[in-house]
């Protein structure tokens, strides 16, 4: 099941990455933040398979906690910027009809989502991996 959840997460990565730079998604800095947790995850998992050192697995884990916070944090700045431009759009525009045109805008407001996901599945993965594991003395297994 691990190595299924990894070649998910990184048909994810890659896809994603590749996806933001045809966009252009690199205009504010702002912008760069999920392409560096990309580029960082691609790389710590290049590193991994070299190496096979916990210690990169550590500090992926908290890469993938990162997936999760800049996700929800992106999902919160697409949705609103579509807001602010629904109200110059139509200032009378209020309620459901505002939070439903928002949801519907330019910016794709729940696409930030997909490093929530990305961030959960490297997650799985990381849950219980023997190479994380300790055993009784204190030494890493795997």
């Amino acid at each position: 099941m691990r190595s299924i959840l990894l070649v998910i997460l990184l048909l994810g990565l890659l896809g994603s990455a590749i996806e933001l730079i045809l966009l252009g998604h690199y205009e504010e800095w702002q912008q760069w933040i999920p392409l560096g947790l990309l580029g960082g995850a691609i790389a710590l998992l290049t590193v991994y398979a070299a190496t096979r050192s916990p210690g990169v697995l550590r500090v992926f884990r908290w890469l993938a906690v990162g997936f999760v916070i800049a996700g929800f944090v992106g999902i919160y700045f697409h949705y609103r910027g579509n807001v602010e431009f629904e109200r110059e759009m139509y200032p009378q525009m209020k309620g459901l009809e505002l939070i439903w045109e928002a949801l519907r805008g330019a910016t794709p407001a729940l696409a930030p989502g997909t490093m929530v996901q990305l961030g959960l599945v490297a997650l799985a993965y990381l849950y219980g991996h023997p190479r994380l594991t300790r055993t009784a003395q204190g030494e890493t297994t795997g």
